[in-house]
């Protein structure tokens, strides 16, 4: 059974995923990234990248970072924080329902979790199974139920990949996930078709150009964005820049914030 503590964020972000303003997360992968962002005003939780993660240790995304590294890090940023902090555990390393125990085991109280285009009834059982383990946990887990019918599909006809996640999100709702997570480039109508299938803050999205604004995704009844990792590319890009510009005689830019 989960500590009083993880029990309470677990309720909390459920909270924030149920209500109807839009939970907009910008990804960490460290503890100061995760000081950073949970410092600004408005944050009210947290959400690890996992591809950000495994770059910070030199690893290419896709499981191959360790899971006792990848849970470390993830269990520090939660040590960092009173925020809830929901993971992304990739496909869930061979074995899901116990890696979601694991996580749950340093604090975590949601995650995302990949179907990886593997057979319906086998993806829709892992669902089940995970959140079976978050209820013997006693733990209202927030599982952000991806599926790749996007993102593993694209030469494919995004007509089919649309029907495709509409089969798998339903599914997944049903096998008891509290949101469906569609990372995709999508248009209005896609979204509107999404959340009339799941229903009003049921679908998650990623912020990426081409996107709807959020704004606009809030009002048609998105439940959750994040950045993934975008964010690390953001502040990789104002590092790279800062070298361009020392390279070119200058220094520190006169908008630096003393942020450590």
């Amino acid at each position: 059974m989960a500590d009083r503590g993880t029990i309470e964020r677990g309720a909390e972000l459920l909270r924030l995923h149920r209500d109807p303003k839009l939970l907009s997360l910008v990804n960490v992968w460290d503890v100061i990234s995760a000081t950073v962002v949970a410092a600004v005003e408005g944050t009210t939780a947290l959400a690890t990248a996992s591809h950000s993660i495994a770059a910070t240790y030199g690893y290419p995304d896709g499981e191959n970072i360790p899971l006792d590294t990848m849970l470390d890090m993830v269990g520090r940023i939660v040590a960092s924080t009173s925020l809830p902090v929901t993971a992304d555990l990739e496909g869930g390393y061979g074995d899901p329902a116990e890696t979601i125990r694991r996580a749950i085991g340093v604090g975590v109280v949601g995650a995302n979790i990949e179907d990886q285009l593997r057979p319906l009834a086998e993806a829709a059982g892992n669902v089940e199974k995970m959140m079976k383990v978050a209820a013997e946990e006693g733990v209202d887990f927030v599982l952000n139920a991806r599926t790749d019918a996007f993102a593993k599909a694209r030469d494919r006809d995004p007509a089919e990949s649309l029907q495709d996640a509409v089969e798998r999100g339903k599914a997944y709702l049903d096998a008891g996930a509290p949101l469906v997570f569609v990372p995709a480039r999508l248009n209005e109508e896609q979204v509107e078709t999404l959340v009339g299938a799941f229903g009003p803050q049921r679908l998650s999205m990623i912020a990426i150009p081409g996107n709807p604004s959020l704004a606009r995704l809030e009002e048609l009844g998105v439940s959750r964005v994040s950045f993934g990792p975008m964010s690390q590319n953001v502040a990789l890009t104002a590092l790279q820049e800062l070298v361009e510009e020392v390279q070119r005689g200058g220094g520190v830019p006169r908008t630096m914030r003393m942020l450590n």
